[in-house]
């Protein structure tokens, strides 16, 4: 009796040894932060679109956790801008296609917390020569001085295709035609690569995709991707489908590579998109027709996708509700490296979601704002706040989200209750304040 006891002790301990193995091995869990490009909630079929072009995406959906209210801006540049920096762009935004070298990254983070990191897709933050005079003769951010240990990238100095035969340039300084390659082809083998090397560390991958922009042009699914000359400067949006399949195999090899690596349990996958998808795309979604808005300040515009997923953590099939805006990423990505004060050492914006990804109590967000100025093409600028039910713009328009997604019926103060009356006094009270926090 008293060896069996032993032995039972001994099998309990071992469990328990197990159970604090694997906590240890999830206080730096890998990190790999998807971004499609132009890619808004209503093309994926966990969210609703009618054609079900994203099985992948939609698994991780399904064992993971669904965001409902995540909300970008309404272009690139500044999306790009406050998910790196975790900062609204009236503090720190220099111009378009240009990020500030003076600002701290969330990449730059991760490596003080003991992250190998590694960027590929897409950059387009270090500028040229017209995006530099419009700021004022300031330069952009180069991957190798924001906090990456490895990368290959599109447009850093030089422009050439992003898909068929991409020109990237890589963490050898140089640029490279990939001829007879695919871009995110060569973007996911690199990450794949990387993985590799690095699986006995932690890391961290951040994947801005190229797809889905434009120019819509045929992917390896298309029948006449053989044929496609990608100097011909096609640009039809009969391809975008195929682009969002194949944004989502690309997905769908990424999860297939760390199940094959035995770090599936140990990486947390996040998933979102820049901003809302191109005003030449018509999506059929919950039974409708549902045209984007990229560049707009509406909902068609800034509405995004956010998908979580981590095995064994993230209970399977959660659906958040909680508002959620591009400064929270960077505190998310710290508190999950196990850092919980670099957000407010380092003055962020955001609020760190990490806590609802666990199921526990957490702060949640009241409201999102957007200081919305590109400085580039006809662009308007706009200064804005808002809820799931109303949005305020600095100019004094009021809209009811509830009843008017496309902001078509301004409202008067007057036609207000008074709870509703309340809360854009409240948001008066938030711009006011947002744009005069500094630097």
């Amino acid at each position: 009796m008293k060896f069996s006891a032993f032995i039972k002790v001994c099998l309990a301990l071992t469990v328990l040894l197990n159970i604090s193995f694997q906590v240890l091995a999830r206080d730096k869990p890998n990190i790999i932060l998807i971004m499609a490009d132009d890619l808004g909630y209503e093309t994926l079929g966990c969210y609703g679109n009618d054609d079900k072009l994203t099985p992948n995406l939609d698994k991780l959906a399904a064992t993971g956790m669904l965001f409902e209210n995540c909300y970008s801006t309404p272009l690139c540049t500044p999306s790009r801008v406050q998910l790196m920096t975790g900062k609204y762009n009236n503090r720190n935004y220099i111009g378009f296609g240009l990020l500030d070298p003076a600002e701290t990254t969330f990449a730059q983070q991760l490596q003080k917390q003991g992250y190998q990191t590694a960027i590929t897709g897409k950059w387009q933050l270090y500028g040229y020569e017209k995006q530099w005079e419009l700021a004022g003769g300031r330069k952009g951010s180069r991957p190798e001085n924001t906090g990456f240990n490895a990368f290959q990238v599109w447009q850093v100095d030089k422009v050439g295709s992003r898909y068929k035969d991409p020109l990237l340039y890589s963490d050898n300084r140089t640029n490279k035609t990939h001829t007879g390659k695919y871009g995110e082809d060569v973007f996911v083998e690199y990450i794949e690569n990387f993985m590799e090397e690095n699986k006995e560390k932690p890391f961290m991958v951040y994947y801005p995709m190229c797809l889905t922009h434009d120019p819509f042009t045929p992917t390896p699914f298309s029948d006449d991707y053989q044929n496609f000359d990608p100097k011909a400067k096609k640009d039809d949006p009969k391809y975008f489908k195929d682009m969002v399949k194949y944004m989502d195999h690309t997905v769908g090899r990424l999860t297939a590579k760390l199940d094959k690596l035995g770090l599936r349990e140990e990486t947390i996958i996040i998933f979102t998109g820049d901003n809302g998808t191109s005003p030449k795309i018509k999506s059929r979604f919950r039974g409708g027709t549902y045209q984007g808005n990229k560049g707009q300040t509406t909902e068609r515009g800034t509405h995004v996708p956010l998908i979580v997923n981590w095995p064994g953590v993230i209970k399977p099939g959660s659906q958040n509700k909680a508002l959620v805006d591009f400064t929270d990423f960077f505190p998310t990505l710290t508190e999950i490296a196990g850092n919980t004060t670099a957000a407010k050492t380092l003055q962020l914006d955001g609020i760190s979601f990490y806590p609802q990804l666990l199921g526990k109590p957490a702060k949640e967000r009241e409201w999102v704002f957007c200081d919305y100025n590109p400085k580039w093409g006809t662009f308007k600028h706009q200064t804005y706040v808002h809820n799931k039910d109303f949005k305020l713009y600095a100019d004094g328009r009021i809209y009811n989200l509830q009843k008017d997604l496309d902001e078509l019926q301004p409202l008067s103060k007057n036609s207000l209750k008074p709870q509703e009356l309340k809360l854009i006094n409240n948001f008066e009270k938030v711009i006011a304040a947002k744009m005069d926090a500094k630097k």
